[in-house]
């Protein structure tokens, strides 16, 4: 990894940290508070030798928003994109198999690390801090992820010792600059962040955002506990960010009495730019067959859909191409179940895909009947499920056979679903073959399908197949079970 320089300003000539002979970052000279001998900190290395001279861009973008914008501005901005890289951050170190409970409380002791991502975001996107705009979702998603990528391919399992032991070469530096900036300590980022939608104003009115939240419906309550889920939800704007967003949803036909559930699940949503994001996305998804009369159903179930990635919908898509689902059968899984956005395509729908591939099952008719099922762990959901049918006497031929004829097989619990009912289904003395053939007997309830028609069937003294036993309606019942008590 190579050190960076930070832009050399006109005029000024670059310098070297004499101990090593490292070049210095221009905004470094003529600094006299800051001693020759501290210099070569700027290229020390964390845990397992990870450079962090790019620290250096914090305390230069600070400098510069110090002398260009308003304190207000700076303060919200630098606590709304802590939140937002605290939550990458979070989101990371989950797509890489970590519990959620672990990974926040790595990135809550993590506070060097999260200082040095917004750095990045800072250097990144420097024009448009220093004029006060605020970064989207998105956006800040997409200048850390690729940076976490290759942390995480540098150091491996090495990378969570790197972020909690990152250490800030430029913390004096940071300290004396942003005194005048009234910068929110990170510890207390959620408090304050709670504060800020609980206290009233000077003026004894409550915040902007809280009374136009209550306005759509929610209650004072659910707007802290939104803050407390998503700091930087808090210093969202009501005219930039959250009036807009709540003005397209009316338009895609989504009931104003579900935005505030919408809110809740996928608060995110709101730190999205509408016209370079959103709208863009929606229009992709369109063009691949995602039904657009449907939007407020899917925005509805699953929110999250419109906060992802270009990048990672598009590998998901084209996964999803590589299997052999047509472009317009994507588009209907995606209206039926965005969930399967959600699931990482190395880490769940890849291994899920071939060990399904593995007992016999078409794996592309699989994924449009049940695209639930490739969220699954092999290791924990879905091979137990196999080797109970396998201890059982049923060849792995048939296994896949009922697979292909009932996708929903390996999602059912195996203590209060399949166990039971297979240990009823063996006082019926039906021969296994018919659980083959009709899997999906799995699926009816025992207790209000199974047990009542086998009793009704058993006193007409009628023998019927389980297709014909379960899956007809009451009527068609009746009627079939006449027919046969005749003949």
């Amino acid at each position: 990894m190579t050190c960076l320089e930070a832009p050399r300003p006109v005029g000024l000539r670059p310098g070297t940290c004499q101990p090593h002979g490292v070049r210095l970052p221009p905004w470094r000279h003529g600094l006299s508070t800051f001693p020759t001998t501290s210099l070569c900190r700027a290229c020390t290395l964390v845990s397992r030798q990870l450079t962090i001279c790019n620290a250096q861009s914090y305390a230069d973008d600070l400098r510069v928003a110090a002398s260009q914008s308003p304190t207000s501005v700076r303060s919200r901005l630098l606590a709304a994109e802590r939140e937002e890289a605290k939550a990458v951050l979070s989101l990371f170190l989950r797509q890489k198999g970590l519990r959620s409970t672990l990974a926040a409380r790595i990135v809550n002791k993590s506070d060097g690390f999260i200082e040095h991502l917004v750095s990045k975001l800072q250097n990144t996107y420097r024009s448009r801090y220093v004029g006060g705009r605020e970064l989207s979702t998105p956006e800040i998603r997409d200048a850390l992820m690729p940076y976490l990528e290759a942390l995480s391919r540098e150091h491996g399992d090495g990378l969570v010792e790197v972020v909690e032991n990152f250490s800030d070469p430029f913390s004096e530096e940071r300290e004396a600059l942003s005194s005048s900036m009234v910068l929110t300590p990170t510890s207390s980022n959620k408090q304050k962040a709670i504060a800020r939608v609980s206290t009233p104003t000077s003026g004894g009115a409550l915040p902007e955002l809280v009374l136009f939240l209550l306005e759509l419906g929610m209650d004072h309550e659910e707007i802290k506990n939104v803050v407390r889920k998503f700091p930087a939800f808090a210093y969202y704007n009501v005219d930039r960010k959250i009036k807009p967003l709540v003005e397209l949803l009316i338009e895609l036909g989504v009931p104003r009495s579900s935005i505030p559930g919408i809110i809740k699940k996928r608060p995110q949503l709101c730190g999205i730019s509408l016209s370079d994001n959103l709208k863009p996305m929606m229009v992709y998804l369109e063009n691949i067959g995602v039904n657009k009369a449907q939007w407020s159903k899917v925005i509805c179930r699953f929110p999250a859909l419109l906060t992802y990635s270009r990048n990672k919908v598009e590998t998901t898509v084209s996964f999803l191409t590589e299997l052999g689902v047509s472009k317009e059968n994507i588009g209907k899984i995606l209206t039926r179940c965005p969930h399967l956005m959600s699931y990482s395509v190395d880490d769940n729908l890849k291994p899920t895909a071939e060990y399904f591939r593995s007992i016999g099952a078409d794996v592309a008719s699989l994924i449009q009947k049940s695209p639930q099922a490739f969220g699954l762990n092999v290791e924990a959901k879905l091979k137990p499920i196999t080797e109970f049918f396998l201890e059982r006497g049923f060849s792995m031929d048939e296994i896949g056979i009922m697979v292909n004829r009932f996708g929903i097989i390996h999602t059912l619990s195996l203590e209060e679903n399949l166990l039971p009912k297979y240990e009823f289904f063996l006082t019926m003395e039906y021969p296994r073959g018919e659980l083959v053939k009709f899997p999906q007997y799995f699926g009816y309830s025992l207790d209000q399908r199974i047990k009542p028609r086998y009793a009704r069937m058993t006193n007409c003294g009628v023998r019927l197949i389980l297709n014909q036993m379960l899956s007809v309606s009451d009527s068609r019942f009746e009627e079939i079970l006449k027919k046969k008590a005749v003949v």
